[in-house]
């Protein structure tokens, strides 16, 4: 009979997520994530099968915890609400590994290399496009902003912002915090 594995993959899984988010796929080595996760390399392969398929489940797992996120402000505080806290919340989160999105720093990193990564990540990105222009559509239907804006065009235009926003916020002297309010506050004016 087999031997159950010794681990929690869920957080095996969340560790190797912040330590790509943190380097990257090519900064982050397997000697680095058996390091990380205390895995022998017959436990890792047996548990993940490779790299490139553990980062893609890291990359799952970050674009479903940012998704998450938005849609549990949104129960919370409705949907106009949620969007002006998303920019604040996506760079004032004190335990994560960067600043950056994780999506677009792996579509820069590997999109060149036309490495099938960097897909994964640009449909996790457009998904989140996606979820921000529901968001968008409800606040129109709440009234909240003008029906005659395109929700999907404000969706493409905040996402942008945001992306903005995070490698801001990776950068000394910049405060992104202020940004982020200018990116709330924009908003109002819709």
């Amino acid at each position: 009979m087999p031997r159950k594995p010794q681990y929690d993959r869920d957080d095996l899984i969340n560790r190797a997520r912040d330590l790509f988010w943190a380097r990257g796929w090519a900064g982050t080595s397997l000697k680095d994530l058996e390091g990380e996760l205390k895995l022998k390399p017959g436990s890792f392969y047996a548990a993940f099968g490779s790299k490139d398929a553990l980062f893609e489940l890291a990359l799952r797992r970050y674009a479903r915890d940012g998704t998450a996120r938005l849609h549990n402000l949104a129960e919370t505080h409705g949907a106009l609400t949620a969007l002006k806290l998303y920019p604040r919340l996506v760079i004032d989160t004190p335990d994560a590994p960067a600043k950056a999105c994780m999506m677009t720093k792996t579509l820069l990193e590997l999109q060149a290399q036309d490495h099938p990564l960097a897909g994964v990540a640009n449909d996790n990105l457009r998904r989140m496009e996606q979820a921000f222009a529901q968001l968008f559509q409800q606040a129109q239907a709440d009234k909240e902003i003008g029906a005659t804006y395109d929700p999907f065009s404000l969706a493409r235009r905040y996402q942008s912002d945001l992306l903005g926003l995070r490698m801001s916020a990776e950068r000394t002297g910049v405060d992104a915090l202020a940004i982020a309010q200018e990116i709330a506050d924009g908003l109002d004016r819709l």
